[in-house]
């Protein structure tokens, strides 16, 4: 026989329970508050300690962080330009002042390309050189020229090729890591077919690759050492006044170089045709002198005839007799 446990109230049990839980979130609540504040403050106190570390970074010439960083000056791309002048310069002595300009250019580090050295019927020499002058000496050795004489004339050029001179490089690179791997490959390949194609797909790059070196090559040239023309004369060169407006004179020195330029092409069409005309008249000539003569003539046509006899041939008609005066009738 089973006995009957006495039944619990679930009253007093839920009472407990929500007493727990309460007494539980009070104590999170509190402590998180305590932590939170005890965070706060922890963060005011470092505040200013971290700020007084970063003024001592800042301030110390080689500290490190932040502040060095951003006083670190910034790296810039190497530019490449190509830099051309051209310079005319009225001397009293051509060959001294050429001397002077070679001497210049090759203390700079530079040296003397073509030259050229004319003479007019006067006795006035007039030479034109290139002279090849580093960058950095490139001002410099053009106000020294510029001062040798009289300046008639300067014109300058840069040329910015940062951007070829950066793909040419980059091509390189990537053209030799190709030549790389197909030599790899190469050294891995067992059939001789396979070697053939790669000896000339090696062949191919390499040369692609040695046309890169040198327009790298070209492109440092051109880039490292400046180009100045230097054009010396004696005497002053004379150009030629434009006018814009034309004139009366000019209508009839271009109406008078018409007419001469449509006689020149007259005689030339004149020229070209008078053999032609020489020949046919030759020809006409012979035929009328030599063969026409001995051509055998056409013979009469003989008088129609009829079974009585050849027809008479029609007479003239009689011509009627002038009427006479009385004077003659006497």
């Amino acid at each position: 026989m089973r006995t009957r446990r006495p039944a619990r109230h679930p009253v007093p049990a839920l009472a407990a329970l929500l007493l727990a839980a309460a007494l539980a979130l009070t104590g999170c609540s509190g402590a998180s508050d305590d932590s939170a504040g005890s965070t706060a403050a922890d963060r005011g106190a470092a505040a200013p300690q971290s700020d007084g570390k970063a003024g001592a970074n800042e301030a110390a010439p080689g500290g490190s962080g932040s502040g060095a960083r951003a006083t670190a000056p910034t790296k810039l791309p190497t530019s490449h330009i190509i830099r051309t002048a051209s310079l005319t310069v009225q001397v009293k002595d051509v060959p001294k002042a050429l001397e002077e300009a070679r001497t210049g250019t090759e203390n700079a580090g530079g040296y003397v390309g073509n030259e050229t050295t004319t003479r007019d019927g006067d006795g006035h020499e007039r030479t034109r050189v290139v002279l090849r002058v580093p960058v950095e000496k490139y001002d410099a050795v053009l106000t020294e020229l510029e001062g040798a004489g009289k300046l008639l004339d300067r014109s300058a050029k840069a040329e910015d090729v940062t951007d070829q001179v950066v793909d040419v490089e980059s091509r390189i690179r990537s053209q030799r890591a190709s030549v790389a791997r197909i030599r790899e490959l190469m050294d891995r390949a067992t059939k001789l077919s396979d070697v053939v194609t790669l000896e000339g797909e090696l062949s191919t790059r390499q040369a692609d690759l040695e046309a890169l070196l040198a327009r790298q090559e070209s492109l440092k040239d051109r880039t490292s050492l400046a180009t100045i023309t230097l054009s010396l004369s004696e005497t002053p060169v004379k150009k030629e006044a434009k006018d814009d407006d034309p004139g009366f004179v000019d209508a009839l020195a271009g109406g008078w170089n018409a007419f001469v330029t449509m006689l020149r092409w007259l005689a030339v069409a004149l020229g070209a045709v008078l053999p032609f005309a020489a020949i046919a008249a030759l020809l006409a000539l012979v035929w009328l002198r030599v063969v026409r003569p001995r051509l055998p003539r056409r013979p009469r046509p003989a008088p129609a005839t009829s079974a009585l006899g050849p027809l008479p041939t029609a007479r003239p008609a009689p011509q009627s007799a002038p009427a006479r005066t009385p004077d003659e009738q006497n």
